[in-house]
């Protein structure tokens, strides 16, 4: 029996109704709504049709109209198109207090090679992150809360946003109002190395920022028996490249981790030639806001100086404005401690983890950067049904989590609310 279901024995087999069941807490009530058959089913279904139609970012057309159906048929009102395809929907009074709960909804350039029923119907394209499951277990919470709705102390507000994978989606969300009067986030996030039925998260620094670069240097190509009539664009790359890792081993902080990984480089056509330029690129990540700045100005600092060294000019893009830097992950403190004691009510205390801190990257940290919020790391894991990490074409979850999912989201916002509105009135 797995760690969730021993919760659910004393669950009802009658559909949910919005009274309140006066012997179950709301904590059960939460847990008996989101286990349900029909709930279940509905979960299933959900992530299964989004599954097999995988939208890349600001392309999720049709899984933004799945989104507004379910909302329709809920009669839970929304606003939309938000940064071109995202959804924000409301839940509750309408009035204060706010907090809201975060999905994503796009999926990656993947040709998924897992064979099943509900495989991605569209070539070169696959939910090989998880966020089918964000968005069904953010449904699945939807519906929990209307439920719910006449003894909500407050406004849940539902963000369901496009372009996580690359970057910016949230920022966008952001701009088109997603956080007006809010004052606290959550986000869930599928993990493969915790098994169904876990959570994990940490609090403070707990996500690395992330950037990307990408650098043109420009020389003087030549005959390559003849190199001195060259202003070699290939040395001037190479040099380049390993002097940034010396930004790693000799000017970051050993203790203050931080990543430079170079991962693609082009130049030339032919082997006797010295091209005119040359093209490299890459990631950086860094876990202090600081360290993440200070690292982006030097690698711009570098490759300008050696490209001057060897007689090339450069030219760095940081792809701010396409995909933008994320900044680091940082939980605050008091929301973990919040999400913490109700991923307790639900799973249980030995199903907690603490998580490390991690080198990945996630957009949900721009939310952070205006409001208290936490992310929680959901397990997936299930060896019956095989496991593979995010971004792999082999990528799958175990279904049995969207449940789970589900009633975390919704006793994070029922309870925050509760607590918030007695708070004021204290």
């Amino acid at each position: 029996m797995k760690p969730f279901h021993l919760y659910l024995i004393l669950c009802l087999t009658v559909p949910a109704t919005n009274a309140l069941v006066e012997d179950l807490s709301i904590k059960d009530e939460i847990v008996r709504i989101a286990n349900h058959p029909k709930t279940v089913n509905w979960l299933k279904k959900l992530r299964r049709e989004i599954h097999e139609y995988p939208e890349l970012a600001f392309e999720e057309f049709r899984t933004s109209a799945l989104i507004r159906r379910e909302l329709d048929e809920m009669g839970i009102e929304y606003r939309w198109p938000v940064a071109e395809t995202g959804v924000i929907a409301k839940v509750g009074t309408g009035l204060s207090p706010f907090m809201a709960l975060r999905a994503d909804m796009d999926a990656l350039p993947i040709q998924e090679m897992v064979e099943w029923e509900h495989k991605s119907k569209i070539d070169g394209k696959m939910h090989a992150c998880g966020h089918d499951a964000h968005v069904s277990m953010l449904l699945g919470a939807a519906r929990i809360l209307k439920n719910l709705q006449d003894s909500l102390r407050g406004t849940v507000v539902l963000i369901f946003q496009p372009a996580e994978e690359r970057g910016g989606g949230s920022a966008r969300m952001i701009r088109g109002g997603v956080l007006e009067n809010v004052e606290a986030i959550f986000s869930i996030h599928t993990a493969y190395l915790y098994p169904t039925g876990t959570v994990a998260s940490r609090p403070g620094e707990f996500l690395a920022g992330g950037g990307v670069f990408k650098a043109h240097i420009n020389g003087k190509g030549s005959d390559a028996g003849i190199p001195q009539r060259s202003f070699d664009p290939i040395l001037a790359a190479s040099a380049s490249i390993i002097s940034l890792q010396n930004l790693i081993s000799r000017e970051a902080d050993p203790l203050d981790s931080q990543v430079i990984s170079v991962s693609k480089f082009h130049s030339g056509s032919t082997y006797d030639v010295i091209p005119d330029s040359a093209t490299f690129g890459g990631t950086f990540r860094a876990f202090r806001k600081k360290s993440f700045s200070i690292l982006k100005q030097r690698i711009g600092e570098v490759i300008e100086g050696q490209a001057a060294v060897h007689r090339c000019s450069s030219k760095v893009d940081f792809f701010e404005e396409e995909c933008g830097l994320i900044p680091p992950t940082i939980n605050d403190e008091r929301i973990y401690n919040h999400a913490h004691k109700v991923s307790v009510e639900i799973v249980g205390e030995k199903n907690i983890h603490l998580a490390p801190a991690i080198m990945g990257s996630e957009d949900f940290a721009f939310y952070l950067d205006h409001v208290p919020g936490s992310l929680l790391l959901i397990g997936i894991r299930n060896e019956t049904v095989g496991f593979h990490p995010q971004h792999s074409p082999y990528f799958t979850i175990d279904e049995d989590v969207l449940p789970i999912g589900a009633a975390i989201h919704a006793n994070f916002a029922y309870s925050y609310l509760l607590n918030s509105t007695q708070c004021n009135a204290d």
